[in-house]
């Protein structure tokens, strides 16, 4: 089995540095070019999708639609474990008004957002439940940076920290027990369509 995991496309929240979180805000222009980038650069490619799956939010949502129509594949049902962590008090702020409010440690403090822990629980949980049900099958998951990043941590401990990219592509095959890295964050697509 083959998952490919990519995070959704720009937001105007990305761009200022707005934490996302759960908050279901659209995706931007650029992030739509974004998306259709990388579903040109998913049509050349050796690698076929059967189907694609996304978090449910509207900027994931947007993006797996595009993808999916662009390859010509079915977009499953959404599925809430692939969701953004949740935030809490701090979803919507910036950086320097998270600083402003709490100080540079804000993230030791809790402040309502989901634990390391509980995200990991259930990032692993899907990725159990979708090779279990899909053995055969490569499969495209529209998710989100905190929770991909969260997935990764889960997966490979510390071999993997860089900050995960928009419209970023991660692709992961599933040998036996193990989830085998084939490729990691890569956002080629994107960076070689820069103006």
């Amino acid at each position: 089995m083959l998952i490919g995991l990519i995070r959704h496309g720009q937001t105007d929240w990305n761009v200022v540095g707005r934490i996302q979180g759960q908050s279901d805000i659209p995706l931007n222009a650029e992030g739509r070019r974004q998306a259709h980038m990388l579903a040109d650069r998913l049509l050349e490619e050796h690698y076929r999708w059967d189907c694609c799956i996304t978090s449910g939010l509207s900027r994931a949502q947007e993006t797996g639609e595009i993808i999916a129509a662009k390859l010509g594949i079915p977009l499953l049902e959404p599925d809430s474990r692939i969701r953004e962590r949740a935030y809490g008090q701090v979803e919507g702020l910036t950086a320097a008004e998270r600083e402003s409010k709490w100080g540079k440690e804000w993230n030791l403090l809790d402040l309502g957002q989901e634990k390391d822990h509980e995200l990991q629980a259930r990032a692993l949980a899907f990725m159990e439940d979708l090779s279990a049900n899909n053995p055969e099958k490569s499969i495209l998951v529209v998710s989100h940076g905190g929770f991909l990043a969260q997935l990764y941590t889960a997966l490979y401990k510390d071999k993997y920290t860089e900050r995960i990219g928009n419209l970023s592509l991660t692709i992961l095959e599933k040998k036996e027990k193990d989830w085998n890295p084939l490729l990691y964050n890569c956002t080629r697509h994107i960076l070689q369509n820069q103006p």
